[in-house]
């Protein structure tokens, strides 16, 4: 494994506020507990912390990547350059009746309960999906039910250059599970709900958590669904119909719950995930002809 320069990347984080942990084991940030070190993490204390920082990285050619954590599999030798994690960018602002502006960090969960808090309607899908705000803005996380690009209006990135931008609606392109944005961090987003009655908000979002309790193996680690549903196709039923439900490599495994969802028993590597992912893709197109499209984002370098 081969580090970036340590002087490069001392210049990089000198005079930025907040927690920097160089060496830090990924695999203690992500939702599937697997990834190797990052050169160095930071955690800035606020926007001017992650201005500076995002500038310093440009001007010493270092790379950056912001951890989401979710729908994410680091390799076993981590991420050279910069990881940033929004840890303090956990600010909820009320605009107005039916608008909610939020930082990157904060969690979907608390989001979500925030809103239906306020009697406001539109992110109960969200309730129970892991991760943060400005992962689930990437990703376009959502369900049957709905998605984050349905009740975004804005985002607020940092640029290369430390610019703090405001990003419309009509600059953003969603498809399923995927964003084309501007380049740059995101720091917050804006999104607008409409009121309903506190008791209709609380029954979806019982029945949204509920039905992730009785079909996703919440208990074991895992990085959410692995494999885009083809058109027309459920992946889940596609990996169980080639009999891989269940089917292990080393400690990973096809969750016995649903079988679009590889869970961690402890020891896994990304290796294995890695292997696991490609005989399910593998079996799946010979027998059913179906290629799946992975969900799941892929970082990082090799051991």
């Amino acid at each position: 494994m081969k580090t970036s320069d340590e002087k490069t990347l001392r210049e990089a984080v000198q005079g930025v506020d907040g927690e920097i942990c160089w060496q830090e084991a990924l695999s203690l940030h992500t939702t599937l507990r697997i990834g190797g070190p990052a050169d160095v993490l930071v955690m800035p204390k606020d926007l001017k912390a992650l201005a500076r920082l995002v500038r310093q990285a440009r001007e010493q050619n270092v790379p950056i990547f912001v951890m989401g954590g979710t729908n994410l599999l680091v390799r076993d030798g981590g991420i050279r350059g910069i990881v940033v994690k929004l840890s303090h960018f956990e600010k909820i602002t009320d605009l107005n009746a039916t608008q909610i502006d939020t930082e990157g960090g904060v969690l979907l969960s608390n989001l979500a309960r925030h809103a239906m808090k306020r009697g406001l309607s539109g992110l109960e899908f969200a309730q129970g999906i892991p991760g943060t705000v400005g992962g689930a803005v990437v990703m376009n996380a959502g369900t049957r039910e709905g998605e984050i690009a349905d009740r975004l209006t804005a985002i607020r990135i940092v640029e290369s250059d430390g610019t703090i931008r405001t990003v419309t609606r009509s600059e953003m392109e969603f498809g399923y599970r995927s964003s084309r944005i501007p380049k740059g961090v995101i720091v917050a987003a804006v999104f607008q709900l409409h009121p309903s009655s506190l008791p209709e908000i609380q029954r979806r979002m019982r029945v949204f958590i509920d039905r992730r309790k009785a079909t996703q193996p919440l208990t074991l680690p895992n990085a959410g669904s692995i494999f885009k549903n083809p058109n027309g196709h459920f992946a889940a039923q596609l990996v169980e119909k080639v009999g891989l439900k269940g089917h292990r490599i080393g400690d990973a495994q096809v969750s016995e719950r649903h079988a679009n969802f590889i869970v961690n028993l402890g020891r896994a590597t990304a290796k294995e995930v890695l292997q696991l992912i490609r005989l399910i893709g593998k079996r799946v197109e010979e027998q059913t002809g179906i290629t799946l499209e992975l969900e799941l984002r892929i970082v990082g370098q090799d051991r």
